[in-house]
């Protein structure tokens, strides 16, 4: 539990670590059993500054132990806020049970979140403000909870959150995300049940549609600052919610949002260190809860609506990256360049004349790819090398031409594909990454597809053995400039494990038995099947002695 407690995001460690250093009195802590409306109660506890009050909240619930956040008391007194620190339901000295995980903080049947914030407002040294701060899973949980509406919630700071479970947590693309969840709920100690309940809905039902708060984002009715990172396990999760709730939320959260993107993971990422990524002074979490908690929401003008950090070869000193960038909105405006696949390996920007163009592979769900880096919580994160699994006969490679100026993307990429397979079920993954001149291929992002879910997540449909069908893998977001002497790779293949489960092209969901079967897969890159990824291409910098200017 240690391990992925220590794994709940770089900002949530770098601030409890800051603020732990801070000497101040703190008048002590109180531990109560704050009741839910189903007679649950849950640990409960209070840090209260010195002084009469009334003050200010700043609530945590987390599954990861309340205890956890008391070197988090002395800054919230220094700056005249109680701090409240909650353990899930079922979780550590809280009742209940802890399955659904997420679920109880909802909109449905148990409203924890609604519950306790509506409790602190009813104590004596509460001046009814109420601000929720949460780092992934405690931040998932405020995500849960902004829906219900409690009434003296003021506003939220979020970071690292899904904003829906189903998709961006457990079957990302349909395919089962194994080394984020099973690792997460074993090592943490949820009952299995949790894991139980995910097993037996593989499709997009009802019993996820409880745990997407984006569905439901008209309902927040509170600003929120959402924090996120371009190699974070919940990047979309981030992208979404502010989307969604700043355009589509009340009228104390449309257009009061803001978002931050930072060129993180779930956690630290070594192998690239990209310069002048310092966290911005306006997305300060103090500066936030100031803000609502004691200002009334005067100064939000002065926080740009997006804040995003675009990412550069950090050894390149005339890059145009690693610098920070604000927007009016999310996503920024971009050109869709759609560059295609050929059969000599090459990616250009015309599609294929060929009548009959197509590359084959074998995939053995017994002898997966294996993950190396990305969006992960564990084991390696981030923008890694991938030159150890692109050799693989399984692995298709796309290049690009040697850039001879700086490109910059920065929005959603997606890859559309013409493929076939000769088993009743099977995955397609897509990889992108930035070729440096030394030959290190860094992952920027990665993706996939299960291709019964290829027409909806609600349902699983056969496949009929050779029959080409359109697809199309979403790699998720990120904001990156390529300069010369790099090249962008496509890697193609059908497995990318543990991050995820291995289909096992049966037509049976993974986990139901122990067969599998071996497909061979084909890609088509032909005049009638143009097979490309799309690009968003926000800017370019051609070499000196050219004219700048944005793409056309």
């Amino acid at each position: 539990m240690e391990r992925a407690a220590s794994s709940i995001g770089i900002l949530a460690v770098t601030i409890l670590a800051t603020v732990a250093s801070i000497p101040h009195r703190v008048a002590g802590k109180e531990t109560v059993m704050a009741p839910m409306r189903d007679g649950v109660k849950l640990a409960t506890d209070i840090h209260l500054p010195e002084g009469e009050g009334p003050w200010p909240a700043i609530l945590v619930m987390t599954p990861y132990s309340r205890k956890g956040v008391e070197g988090f008391a002395g800054e919230t007194a220094k700056r005249g806020y109680a701090l409240v620190a909650q353990d899930f339901r079922g979780r550590f000295d809280s009742q209940g049970e802890d399955w659904p995980v997420f679920l109880s903080q909802g909109w449905g049947e148990h409203q924890d979140g609604y519950d306790t914030v509506e409790w602190i407002a009813s104590q004596k040294w509460s001046n009814g403000k109420i601000g929720g701060w949460g780092i992934s899973a405690p931040g998932v949980a405020l995500n849960m909870t902004a829906p219900s509406r409690p009434p003296h919630l003021t506003c939220c700071y979020v970071g690292v959150a899904f904003s829906d479970m189903y998709t961006q947590a457990a079957y990302q693309g349909g395919a089962f995300r194994k080394g984020l969840l099973e690792e997460w709920l074993t090592q943490c100690k949820f009952a299995p049940k949790t894991l139980e309940l995910i097993r037996a809905h593989p499709n997009y039902d009802d019993f996820w549609k409880a745990l997407a708060p984006e569905r439901v984002a008209s309902q927040v009715n509170v600003p929120t600052l959402f924090l996120g990172g371009w190699y974070d396990i919940f990047s979309a999760g981030t992208l979404n919610s502010f989307a969604t709730i700043n355009k589509q939320g009340g009228e104390g959260a449309r257009g009061k949002c803001r978002l931050i993107m930072e060129p993180y993971g779930h956690g630290r990422c070594d192998d690239l260190v990209f310069p002048n990524a310092k966290h911005p002074e306006t997305a300060d979490m103090w500066n936030w809860f100031d803000l609502w908690l004691k200002n009334d929401g005067q100064g939000i003008e002065q926080i740009p609506a997006v804040q995003y950090f675009v990412m550069g070869d950090p050894a390149d000193p005339n890059t145009q990256g690693n610098k920070w960038k604000t927007a009016e909105d999310w996503p920024v405006p971009a050109h869709m360049v759609p560059v295609y696949l050929h059969t000599d390996a090459k990616l250009r920007l015309r599609a294929s004349e060929e009548l009959f163009g197509g590359l084959s592979y074998t995939y053995d769900p017994k002898n997966p790819v294996p993950t190396v880096g990305g969006a992960n919580l564990t084991g390696s994160k981030g923008p890694t090398d991938q030159r150890s699994i692109e050799t693989r006969p399984d692995v298709l490679l796309f290049n690009s031409p040697v850039f001879d100026r700086y490109i910059e993307f920065t929005g959603s990429v997606k890859v559309k594909l013409w493929a076939s397979s000769t088993s009743p079920d099977t995955d397609f993954t897509a990889k992108l990454t930035d070729v440096y001149p030394d030959g290190r291929s860094m992952i920027v992002l990665d993706g996939i597809l299960r291709v019964g879910h290829r027409n909806s997540m609600e349902i699983s449909e056969p496949l009929e053995s050779g029959k080409i069908y359109e697809l199309e893998i979403d790699l998720g977001s990120t904001s990156l400039v390529v300069g010369p002497g790099h090249r962008m790779r496509l890697a193609i293949s059908s497995s990318n494990s543990p991050r995820f489960e291995p289909n096992p092209n049966t037509g049976k969901p993974a986990g139901v038995d122990d067969k599998t079967e071996v497909a061979t897969n084909t890609i088509y890159m032909n005049a009638s099947h143009p097979s490309h990824i799309l690009f968003p291409v926000t800017a370019y910098w051609p070499p000196a002695g050219e004219t700048s200017s944005n793409p056309k």
